[in-house]
């Protein structure tokens, strides 16, 4: 699977990452923009194992603003930034 796949090839059931609930868990799709290369953040999330294919889990969400949520991508835990993943796009 292409791990810089666009959204435009996504599922239309897929989804920003950013928006998924605490206990959710989903899969990854893609990483990036429609039409726009990776910016350095993009990759790194890449490098962080935000790959085509992987699963993700969101794990809890800081009170009060939501911001920032625990994530499980594979075995790895973070706590990120809701618009550091607004660009990972996931299926449910």
């Amino acid at each position: 699977m292409d791990p810089v796949a666009t959204p435009n090839a996504a599922p239309p059931s897929s989804l920003s990452l950013s928006v998924l609930a605490p206990g959710r868990a989903a899969t990854v799709v893609a990483v990036g923009s429609p039409g726009a290369a990776l910016s350095a953040l993009e990759q790194r999330l890449l490098e962080l194992g935000f790959v085509s294919g992987e699963r993700v889990e969101v794990l809890a969400e800081a009170r009060p603003g939501r911001d920032p949520f625990v994530v499980r991508v594979g075995s790895t835990t973070l706590a990120l930034r809701r618009r550091e993943v607004e660009s990972v796009w996931v299926e449910p």
